[in-house]
């Protein structure tokens, strides 16, 4: 697994300090949504559907570190929208890296290598690309032609500077299982840092709602994807908690951990999670305190998450089981993986 030592060492003292205070309900990875506009108009994604007012904004460098602290989680997903748009995005950054938070900035891609002189190397950061399969499959996806050779790119450019990078593969519908494996094999030449997964969830105000799986349809296509690595026979990198990959394919059992991934953005505190748009808190103490959790996630009934089997609401359950005893020898040394 690809999860830096310093990283799950840091991550590992945070959650047992949670365990030892009492605390049922914390936060693990704090979405953090600096901006809503996107130099594209991903299939998958509704965020530019915002009316235009919204989506002039920007959280400025004050207001995101605040979030931070308010928030406590030690890791920071910076997504988008198109961070790299932000004109404050390097400001923004160091200050993550001052406070010793363990980042991953998300992007397309398209601005990346042009943005490095922007940045330096830190173990504290690490861009997360978005990469969605082979070429002709990636731009498909982000529709746009030409974006997946920009993105591979950047990677090379990225890590010939000393960065850490990973991808970010969101797997839809009708997907060549055979070509996504190559598509791994790919980006191990790559010599990327990790590759996160997750299964595409009906975001409610994507464009394409006719591409996002069911729950069974997510565990056979990614049991059908992932049985070379289960057997030993790829040593995929991959930038997730293994109890992650064995929930993905069916070998594990969750329930959502909404609370463990808020999400923080020009709007406040999305209610109840990244994904569903029901409103935002000012504090995220009310968003922690005022929200009835036991109406979200598979176990509740709720139609609106009967299939979700999103990372941000079920790696940090995976990473919660981790921390039972029966699970540390094969979870040592795997924390957590991000991802949009």
């Amino acid at each position: 697994m690809a999860i830096q030592f310093q990283q799950a060492l840091e991550v590992g003292k945070y959650l047992v300090t949670q365990r030892l205070l009492g605390r049922k309900r914390f936060p693990l990875i704090l979405m953090l949504e600096p901006l809503f506009r996107c130099n594209l108009a991903c299939n998958g994604c509704g965020k530019i559907q915002h009316p235009t007012e919204i989506l002039k904004k920007n959280l400025t460098p004050e207001e995101c570190f605040a979030a931070v602290e308010e928030c406590g989680a030690p890791v920071v997903s910076i997504p988008g929208g198109e961070p790299l748009l932000h004109p404050q995005i390097d400001e923004i950054v160091r200050g993550l890296v001052k406070r010793k938070k363990i980042i991953y900035l998300c992007t397309n891609g398209l601005l990346l290598e042009k943005s490095l002189d922007k940045f330096e190397p830190s173990p504290y950061l690490t861009f997360n690309v978005h990469l969605d399969g082979w070429r002709e499959w990636h731009d498909q996806c982000v529709d746009r032609k030409g974006v997946f050779d920009i993105a591979v790119k950047a990677i090379r450019a990225a890590k010939a500077k000393g960065f850490r990078v990973v991808t970010n593969t969101t797997v839809f519908q009708g997907v060549d299982t055979k070509k996504m494996q190559e598509f791994f094999d790919f980006l191990g030449t790559l010599n990327t840092d990790g590759i996160t997964v997750s299964p595409g969830y009906s975001y409610e105000w994507a464009p394409d709602q006719d591409h996002f799986l069911k729950r069974e349809q997510t565990r056979a296509l990614f049991r059908e994807i992932l049985s070379p690595f289960k057997a030993g026979k790829k040593n995929w990198n991959f930038n997730h908690s293994p109890l992650f990959l064995d929930f993905l394919t069916g070998e594990k059992d969750y329930d959502c951990t909404p609370w463990g991934s808020p999400s923080y953005s020009v709007l406040g505190w999305q209610k109840p999670c990244y994904l569903l748009n029901e409103g935002h808190y000012a504090t995220f103490k009310e968003l922690l305190q005022d929200t009835d959790w036991s109406k979200y996630g598979h176990a509740s009934g709720n139609p609106k998450c009967a299939d979700c089997m999103v990372h941000c609401g079920y790696e940090p359950s995976a990473v919660m089981d981790a921390m039972e005893p029966q699970n540390w020898a094969r979870s040592m040394g795997s924390v957590v993986g991000l991802a949009k």
